[in-house]
């Protein structure tokens, strides 16, 4: 019944502040930056300064193809946050906490609560996570650290552009309905997303022969009203599709 009653609540949240947010909000994913693999951390084309941000990163996993975590190392390397990848591993993940931030009627976001920030129009805590799978017959574990996370729900990925792949939104390891769902993060995150149904699935079309990033949106009741209006979880889903060979 407790589950039940944060997703009813997390659905009304939802419903009352749209799916325009998703367009508007950065997430993490990884990515191939000078032949390492770099956490990233933006929307579209947009690939913000990491380095500062490294403090707010809480966690960076590795897992091997049967999902049981194996050692990894992360850090700055010059202007990128890279994951040391040595031992092969067939997935990493990462959760960014981009702590409290508050919107005043000029535009302007604060790095503050809205009980220090006295006009502010809205106040969110936002919490990042991204899982990337390297190989594409690998299903990743429920993460329990991940509060919202993005499932593929086949074993097998496909290696195709255009063809379908259904997800499942989990928050607190939960299918989660009405969630938002944008196909392709970095390079059309305006398109309209689409919805979670009742089970908590979406079915997409791959989109990229190459990186595929998807995003999913949840605002949830905030755990501080105090401080917020909401809490905001972005999870993002990422892939490489194999390209033909030179």
């Amino acid at each position: 019944m407790k589950s039940f009653s944060k997703l009813a609540l997390a659905a009304s949240v939802i419903a009352g502040l749209g799916a325009s947010t998703l367009a508007q909000a950065h997430g993490i994913w990884f990515a191939q930056r000078s032949s390492q693999l770099a956490l990233i951390y933006g929307v579209g084309g947009e690939d913000s300064d990491m380095v500062k941000r490294l403090q707010k990163v809480k966690t960076v996993a590795a897992y091997d193809q049967d999902g049981k975590e194996v050692p990894t190392q992360f850090g700055a390397n010059g202007p990128l946050v890279v994951v040391n990848t040595d031992n092969k591993p067939a997935m990493v993940a990462a959760i960014l906490d981009n702590g409290l931030w508050s919107k005043t009627p000029d535009g302007k976001w604060h790095n503050k609560g809205k009980d220090e920030v006295p006009d502010a129009i809205k106040s969110e805590h936002t919490v990042k996570y991204t899982v990337h799978l390297r190989r594409l017959d690998v299903v990743p574990p429920v993460l329990p650290a991940h509060k919202l996370q993005i499932v593929p729900l086949a074993k097998q990925l496909p290696d195709k552009m255009g063809e379908a792949l259904t997800v499942r939104v989990l928050y607190e390891g939960k299918p989660v309905p009405g969630a938002s769902v944008v196909t392709d993060y970095v390079t059309d995150p305006d398109s309209p997303p689409l919805k979670t149904g009742a089970d908590g699935t979406a079915t997409i079309r791959v989109r990229n022969q190459g990186l595929n990033v998807i995003a999913a949106i949840l605002p949830t009741p905030p755990a501080n009203p105090a401080k917020t209006n909401s809490d905001e979880h972005l999870a993002t889903l990422s892939f490489v599709l194999p390209n033909l060979p030179e």
